[in-house]
């Protein structure tokens, strides 16, 4: 599998990609309305547990393992969701069990971030071509290729790519995501391409008004079609970085309180201009939240971690909701893999957890999705799955149709190739089936 170190946008790339969002979508033809049928979801949020997170420390407590497998955390409280308990550090999350259902048996074997990032994300096994993750599937048919008109580009990435491997895969650039860049919590959230450091909003209105002014250029324009084109995307891309569409990365002008409970972390400020996105209209928007590949002193970082977690994914459930999102936004939270269920005491990791892809949790919410339920289940250390298993497949292809995306939709080769949105039983993998339990 070819991996690279993902892309760097620059500030002209912003603009072009934010060409291509508006209604132009000048870089190919979009697809025919009867190409997608409708689905319940317009948007998903992705909150991507760079590293690994572990399923015994958040939504599948073992208490009666004992404290080799689940140190400290031996007291799980119960959720509004009557038989549901998760980890005493989620108090927050534990009121707003009736949004979300939780997947205590995702399964893919594989304890390496790279091959395990990718088959989570794509939903495809390793080898072969580079497929598209979730979120550039979802930029061609809810963005991209679809009559899309924001300004904003479709597919959107807080803070920064994993840089694991290319997000569109062989579908090319024109799917690549959009990261900001910056910190979100910070009083100016930086935006790589909306914001630069050290020039003001008046001296870009100027450099506008000179460019618009000089008769070479005006005249340049007129006399060819293709420049014209471009003096569009200049245009809107000018309207972002000085118009009201870029308001949507500045939270200052949301509620204090609000603020507040979403927390003063980069997570949580990232999830309330999560929330600002989806209302604007972007279909897919990733968290990658860092901080969870936790191989030394696990229970010392999760104190913090988990703490930070709760106040932010809490409150964008509630604000969702608030705003008459949450029907209509997936939310998706989960890494790569778990994390190993016996607690490494031992030096050098002082009460680590290594790698673990044989079995972990995923939450998913919103978008049609029910919830207040459980999926699948772990045995009593968490170590394998005990019942109804779920791989990436099966879930990111739940959530496609959940989005109106037909699974049968081909996707763009660059060698015209016949390929098909999800992965079937032909590419060599075994299907656990649909979240049929939960899909309303």
């Amino acid at each position: 599998m070819r991996m690279n170190n993902g892309m760097n946008f620059t500030r002209r790339d912003a603009m072009h990609l934010a060409a291509a969002g508006a209604g132009g979508l000048m870089l190919g033809s979009p697809l025919s309305a009867s190409a997608v049928p409708a689905g319940k979801a317009k948007s998903v949020i992705q909150i991507w547990m760079w590293g690994g997170p572990s399923h015994l420390d958040t939504f599948d407590p073992k208490p009666d393992a004992g404290p080799d497998y689940c140190g400290p955390y031996k007291s799980p409280i119960e959720t509004n969701v009557s038989g549901i308990r998760i980890c005493e550090r989620l108090p927050l999350l534990a009121k707003q069990a009736d949004k979300y259902s939780i997947i205590r048996s995702m399964t893919h074997g594989i304890n390496a971030h790279e091959t395990a990032s990718y088959v989570t994300q794509t939903g495809r096994p390793v080898g072969g071509d580079v497929f598209p993750c979730t979120g550039a599937v979802v930029s061609r048919f809810k963005g991209v290729d679809a009559g899309y008109t924001g300004l904003i580009p479709p597919y959107i990435v807080l803070t920064k790519p994993q840089g694991r491997f290319s997000e569109s895969g062989f579908m090319g650039l024109r799917y690549k995501p959009f990261a900001t860049g910056g910190k979100p919590s910070a009083p100016v959230f930086a935006v790589e391409g909306v914001i630069q450091q050290g020039i003001t909003q008046a001296r870009q209105n100027d450099r506008r008004t000179l460019l618009n002014s000089l008769n070479t250029y005006g005249r340049m324009l007129k006399q060819n079609p293709q420049l014209a084109e471009m003096g569009l995307c200049k245009e809107q891309a000018y309207e972002l970085i000085l118009g009201d569409a870029g308001k949507v990365f500045d939270i200052t002008t949301e509620n204090p309180k609000l603020r507040e409970r979403y927390g003063k972390s980069d997570f949580g400020a990232s999830c309330l201009i999560a929330r600002k996105l989806v209302e604007a209209g972007v279909p897919y928007v990733t968290i990658n939240y860092t901080g969870w590949d936790t191989h030394k002193k696990h229970f010392d970082l999760m104190n913090n971690k988990l703490t930070e977690m709760d106040r932010g994914f809490s409150t964008l459930l509630d604000d969702l909701q608030q705003h008459g999102l949450l029907d209509s936004t997936i939310v998706w939270w989960g890494g790569e893999f778990g994390r190993s269920p016996k607690v490494q005491w031992e030096a050098p990791w002082s009460g680590g957890r290594s790698h673990y892809g044989k079995c972990f949790s995923h939450v998913i919410a919103g978008g049609g999705f029910q919830g207040g339920q459980v999926i699948g289940a772990s045995d009593e250390t968490g170590s394998e799955v005990a019942e109804r298993p779920v791989y990436p497949w099966d879930l990111i292809g739940s959530m496609y149709e959940q989005l109106g995306i037909d699974p049968a939709a081909q996707l763009p080769h660059p060698q015209g190739l016949d390929v098909r949105v999800c992965a079937t039983e032909e590419d060599g993998i075994t299907i656990g089936g649909r979240l049929r339990e939960i899909m309303s």
